[in-house]
């Protein structure tokens, strides 16, 4: 499968997946032209890629975890839950922290509208 067919197929534009190439979470082989091709299964390791990024993982994680994805796009085996746990508490306050910065924020856009 050609690089244009992949990213028909799933979306995902054709920079896209040569990034996901140099982050080494997408692989591909090369025509005797030169041009990448990608194997049968490269729409659901796509599809795999950006259920993964869709959840907050960073590209460095999800090329430890991509391997060990069974089932559906984003169902991994339970070796890796602490990996995960670790990367929902790290994701949670984040959050904690945008929360403490959007009522910093609101007090003072309510200070200066009085």
């Amino acid at each position: 499968m050609k690089i244009g067919e992949l990213s028909r197929e799933t979306g995902v534009s054709v920079r896209l997946l040569r990034y996901y190439e140099e982050q080494g979470l997408l692989e591909s082989g090369r025509t005797s032209g030169g041009h990448r091709a990608y194997a049968a299964d490269a729409p659901r390791t796509v599809r795999r890629i950006r259920g993964l990024l869709d959840a907050g993982l960073p590209t460095r994680v999800i090329r430890e975890v991509l391997d060990c994805v069974c089932g559906g796009e984003a169902e991994v085996e339970p070796c890796l839950t602490p990996l995960l746990r670790e990367q929902l508490a790290a994701i949670e306050e984040r959050i904690d922290g945008l929360e403490r910065s959007r009522t910093s924020l609101a007090a003072i856009v309510a200070a200066t509208a009085e």
